[in-house]
C-alpha cells in the first residue's frame, strides 16, 4: 500500500509521530493510500525551509530565470498528464471526462499564465516638483511578500492549489501547502515535478493533515508565515482570519456561496437548461460557483422545471474510468451524510421533490461509495435552510418570480455573494441586472467561463480579496515606493 509523505525542503519525509490516516476512494470506499499526518515539528521544518529559500538561489534569481522554471513545471505536469489524471480521479471520484478537460490542463496553465504575466506587469512612476525646483522621481517596485501558507480544498485539488501556488512562485515567494486531507495525492506528486523542473529546495513545501490540532492549525498559527490564501467554507475562513490577525498577516479568502441563477422568460431555453444543468450538477454539485438557487420567470416556469428534470435524469452515474459516466460520487461518506440531511430537511419543510432525493442503487463494486442522486426541489419557503444554506451537493431549488425587481431582491437576499448567472436575450436587461447583483462574478448566458486575467472572488461572506491576473500579483507582492531627489 502506497504511503504519501510530506514534501519538505526538496525531499519526501515521514511524520516523526508515525501518525498516518487513510486516503479513501469515494467511488467505492477502498483505501487508496496511507497519508502521513504533520505535527508541529513537520510544519515548523517546512516553514523554516521556505524562509531559508527566500534568501537562497530562489530569492536571487531574475524574473526571467524564475519564470522559465515555472514554464518547465507546467510542461512537467503535461508530460505526466495521465499520472496526474489518474491520481485526481481516484482521490475525488470525478469522471475522467471532467478532470481531463478542466482540472489537469488548468493545473498546468496556472503556472504559465502567471509566469508570463509577471514578466509584463507595469509599475507606476511619477515626477514631482520640489521647492528647490530640481524635482524628484517616484517609482514603484514589486517585491515578494515572503512565506505564503496555501490551504487548498478537495473539490478541484490540483486546479485550485496551483491557482495559488502559480502566482505566489511567479512573484518570488515560497510556499507551504496544506492540501485537503481528502485529496492529498496530486499536491504531493507535484513535488517530483518541481524537483525535475529545477525549483530550488524549500520553495515548494507540502504538509498533510487535518484542521484543528493538526497541520492546518499549526500552519495558520505559525508566526513566521507572512500571508495566507484559502479556498473553502466560510467558517474555516473565519478561523484562519482570526489566527492571521496575530502578527497582522494578510489573507485572501474565497469562501462559501449559495449562488443564484436568474432565468428570464426571454432567455434562450436550450442555453439556460444546458448551463443550469452544468452549474447545479457538475462535479456532483461540489463547485463553489455552482447554482443551488434557481429563480425562473413565471411564464416559463413549468417548462423549465420539466426540462431540467429530464436533463438531470439523463446523467450517467459511474466510476471515473467509465467513458460513459458524467456524474461521480461525493467526496466522502461524511459529506454524503451532510447532503442527505438537507435532502431530508427539504421533505420535512414541504418541498416537492421533482427528481432524486436519495441514494441511487449502484453495482456491488460501487455500493460502498459516496453516491447520491441529482436532486431538484420546488415549493420551499424562502427561509428554508435548504434555500439559505450552502449544501455543496448535486441539488437545486427552483422558485418562480414575476418581476425583474423581485428576482434581483431574491438573488441578493442571503449573506453570501460569490457568483450569479443571468439568462436573458435582452442585452439591456442583462447589463442592468448584472450591475445590481451582489456577487463577485456574474455570468450572462454562460457559466464557468473564465479568463484567467480577470478578477475572481466573492463579496459579503463569500470572501475577501481577488485572485486572477494582476489581482493575484497584488496579493503576492508588496509594492515599494522609491523616491529619488534629483
Amino acid at each position: 500500500m502506497k504511503e504519501i509523505k510530506h514534501y519538505i525542503n526538496g525531499a519526501y519525509v515521514g511524520s516523526a509521530s508515525g501518525r498516518l490516516f487513510d486516503n479513501i476512494n469515494p467511488a467505492n470506499g477502498s483505501v487508496l493510500s496511507k497519508v502521513h499526518e504533520a505535527g508541529r515539528e513537520e510544519v515548523d521544518a517546512a516553514v523554516r525551509a521556505a524562509r531559508a529559500a527566500l534568501k537562497g538561489p530562489w530569492g536571487k534569481m531574475s524574473v526571467e530565470e524564475r519564470t522559465a522554471i515555472l514554464h518547465r513545471v507546467a510542461d512537467g505536469i503535461t508530460a505526466r498528464f495521465d499520472e496526474f489524471l489518474e491520481a485526481e480521479c481516484l482521490d475525488t471520484g470525478k469522471p475522467r471526462s471532467l478532470a481531463s478537460h478542466i482540472d489537469i490542463p488548468r493545473g498546468a496553465a496556472n503556472f504559465k499564465v502567471f509566469a508570463d504575466l509577471i514578466k509584463n506587469v507595469a509599475a507606476e512612476a511619477f515626477e514631482m516638483a520640489t521647492p528647490d525646483g530640481a524635482g524628484a522621481l517616484n517609482y514603484a517596485v514589486r517585491r515578494p511578500k515572503g512565506v505564503i501558507g496555501v490551504i487548498s480544498p478537495w473539490n478541484l485539488p490540483l486546479l485550485l492549489m496551483t491557482w495559488k501556488v502559480g502566482p505566489a512562485l511567479a512573484c518570488g515567494n515560497t510556499v507551504v501547502v496544506k492540501p485537503s486531507e481528502e485529496t492529498p495525492t496530486t499536491t504531493a506528486l507535484l513535488g517530483e515535478v518541481m524537483q525535475q523542473a529545477g525549483v530550488p529546495d524549500g520553495v515548494y513545501n507540502v504538509v498533510h493533515g487535518f484542521g484543528g490540532n493538526s497541520a492546518g492549525a499549526f500552519l495558520t498559527e505559525h508566526p513566521d508565515v507572512d500571508a495566507y490564501t484559502f479556498t473553502g467554507e466560510t467558517g474555516t475562513g473565519e478561523t484562519i482570519m482570526k489566527a492571521a490577525a496575530n502578527g497582522v498577516r494578510q489573507v485572501s479568502l474565497e469562501l462559501g456561496g449559495k449562488n443564484a441563477g436568474i432565468v428570464f422568460a426571454d432567455c434562450d431555453m436550450d442555453k439556460a437548461i444546458e448551463g443550469t444543468l452544468r452549474s447545479a450538477f457538475a462535479n456532483c454539485g461540489q463547485v463553489c460557483l455552482g447554482t443551488e438557487r434557481v429563480y425562473v420567470q413565471r411564464p416559463i416556469f413549468d417548462e423549465f422545471v420539466a426540462r431540467l428534470k429530464a436533463g438531470a435524469e439523463q446523467l450517467v452515474l459511474g466510476p471515473p474510468d467509465d467513458a460513459t459516466s458524467n456524474f461521480g460520487p461525493l467526496i466522502s461518506l461524511k459529506h454524503r451524510e451532510k447532503v442527505l440531511s438537507y435532502y431530508q430537511k427539504a421533505v420535512e419543510d414541504g418541498a416537492t421533490v421533482i427528481t432524486g432525493g436519495g441514494v441511487p442503487d449502484m453495482p456491488a463494486e460501487l455500493a460502498h461509495g459516496a453516491w447520491v442522486q441529482p436532486t431538484i426541489w420546488t415549493d420551499l419557503k424562502d427561509d428554508s435552510a435548504v434555500v439559505t444554506e450552502e449544501i455543496f451537493g448535486p441539488c437545486c431549488h427552483i422558485r418562480p418570480f414575476d418581476s425583474e425587481e423581485e428576482a434581483v431582491a431574491l438573488a441578493n437576499s442571503l449573506p453570501y455573494g460569490l457568483a450569479s448567472a443571468v439568462w436573458t436575450e435582452n442585452v439591456t436587461r442583462a447589463h442592468r441586472v448584472a450591475g445590481q447583483l451582489e456577487a463577485g462574478i456574474i455570468w450572462v448566458n454562460s457559466w464557468f467561463l473564465r479568463d484567467l486575467r480577470t478578477a475572481f472572488g466573492g463579496s459579503k461572506q463569500s470572501g475577501i480579496g481577488r485572485e486572477g491576473g494582476v489581482h493575484s500579483l497584488e496579493f503576492y507582492t508588496e509594492m515599494k515606493n522609491i523616491c529619488v531627489k534629483l
